[in-house]
């Protein structure tokens, strides 16, 4: 028996096809093969089309076929991850009206804050566990203030995976989980925010059915079946945003569990049975995947907008025709602390954890004749894992203190010299998984579709390949004065 998992990222979409017997992926593909753009119609705005993302899942789906190692015909269940927090629109025939404003786009910040100001501070944070910020709430009264002829053809309201999910089956669900990234969940009252709807003048009509995150959200149409090359029939039974899908995958289900990824952006994602918030709204709460209004499991997260995309744009304008594993070496060749050369990895809009601020990415110290390419790429990874140091370092003072801390063995932290940069960094030991957002989708649809009897059975074969360890304090100075140079950027921002 079969799964699929579909991860829709930023950068591309993934497919993965797990043998849910065995627990362990027998086929797998991405689409493109380069970095998908981000429509940037003014200063920190960020767009992408659903269109685009669901013509890339069809093309990663027919390159898993390709390979020719499975029987289409055995999968039985579909699980979806996703980019979180965009705002997906369309009307009544299903037809998207706008593109998607992404996670990273920043012009809703003002929306937001003012909301968390009328709304109230205390009472924002005690019953949505955030501020309003710059999250999908805001995001849709920027279309309703701004773009009227389209906010009034909404029919539903969905993040990315919803779309991919309707596209599949039909049919538009949403989930606690997902309601919660939007801000528009209310904990105390384990509801659809009246605050929030009240606030902005929403139609409650806008909001999706609301499933369990583990259970059926429609079944494979006929027609689009037959595009993709599978049966008729098959159910969706997950969907979650990336990171909880990330810590799913990495078996991060149970209070004091962490994980970390670091893609296009960088997430620290720690599991709380509190109703637990930071006064700041500098690190975010969210209903993890296996929140019950019974048995409560927050995701608590520290998201960094500025990593794998400002290693991208290293790439794009320092590493012509390098691999990112050629840059990985070319950066081992530059010594601890790249002698004096600085980077804040800040440029991929708004920061949460820095207030909403747009610091903006910044490279300190340059010395012509000293500086090259190496210390470039290794400037550029100690200052993702120095605003990683300075996260965790929220976390912690939020009372999230993790002993180990887990993560995937992909994107940045496919690099020897990352990884053991962020563990000197963070002072916290990294085990290391051979799992990725289409692995933990898969085996989420498993779990959804009750082939598993619970994550424990889905995760019984599930084990580390690698535990790195700090190797002493000689990081400190660095990241002390790493953290300077950004107290100072913070302080000339204000």
């Amino acid at each position: 028996m079969l799964l699929l998992g579909i991860d829709i990222g930023t950068s591309s979409v993934k497919v993965g096809i797990v043998d849910a017997d065995t627990q362990q992926i027998i086929a797998s593909a991405q689409y493109p093969d380069e970095e998908s753009p981000i429509k940037a119609l003014h200063p920190g705005w960020a767009e992408q089309s659903p269109l685009m993302w669901w013509e890339q899942t069809q093309q990663a789906l027919a390159r898993c076929h390709a390979q020719k190692t499975y029987d289409p015909a055995d999968i039985a269940a579909i699980g979806i991850a996703y980019q979180m927090h965009g705002l997906v629109l369309v009307d009544k025939d299903q037809n998207v009206l706008r593109d998607s404003i992404i996670w990273c786009d920043s012009r809703a910040v003002e929306i937001g804050d003012k909301a968390f100001e009328v709304i109230g501070e205390e009472h924002c944070l005690s019953h949505l566990l955030n501020s309003p910020g710059n999250f999908t709430a805001a995001k849709l009264a920027w279309v309703k203030e701004n773009e009227p002829a389209v906010y009034n053809k909404i029919d539903k309201i969905m993040l990315p995976g919803d779309y991919i999910a309707m596209k599949l089956t039909g049919e538009i669900t949403t989930s606690v989980s997902a309601l919660s990234e939007g801000v528009f969940f209310d904990f105390k009252t384990n509801g659809i925010s009246k605050d929030i709807v009240d606030y902005f003048g929403f139609d409650e009509s806008l909001f999706p059915v609301i499933n369990p995150v583990f259970s059926s959200h429609g079944t494979l149409l006929a027609s689009v079946a037959e595009m993709l090359g599978l049966k008729a029939g098959i159910p969706v039974t997950y969907k979650s945003g990336d990171q909880p899908n990330n810590a799913l995958s990495l078996n991060v289900l149970n209070p004091g569990e962490v994980a970390a990824t670091a893609g296009t952006s960088g997430v620290i994602y720690g599991v709380s049975d509190q109703l637990t918030y930071d006064q700041q709204s500098r690190i975010n709460t969210f209903a993890h995947v296996n929140y019950t209004e019974q048995q409560k499991r927050l995701g608590v997260l520290l998201c960094i907008n500025g990593t794998g995309s400002l290693y991208r744009w290293a790439k794009y304008n320092f590493g012509a025709g390098l691999s990112y594993t050629q840059m990985n070496n070319e950066a081992k060749k530059a010594p601890l602390g790249s002698e004096g050369l600085q980077i804040l990895p800040f440029g991929n809009g708004a920061e949460r954890m820095l207030n909403n601020k747009q610091v903006g990415a910044h490279i300190q110290n340059i010395d012509l004749n000293l500086h090259t390419q190496a210390h470039v790429f290794r400037a550029v990874q100690e200052g993702i894992a120095s605003a990683f140091r300075y996260g965790l370092d929220i976390m912690r003072s939020n009372g999230m203190n993790p002993t180990v801390i887990r993560a995937g063995k992909s994107n940045l932290f496919l690099s020897e010299l990352f990884t053991e940069t962020f563990v000197n960094a963070t002072g916290v030991p990294v085990e290391l998984y051979n799992n990725d957002g289409s692995v933990g989708a898969a085996l989420g649809a498993g779990i959804g579709a009750g082939i598993f009897k619970s994550p424990a059975e889905a995760f019984s074969n599930t084990r580390a390949i690698q535990l790195v360890e700090p190797s002493g304090k000689q990081f400190e100075p660095i990241y002390q004065g790493w953290k300077e140079l950004l107290n100072l950027k913070l302080k000339a921002e204000s």
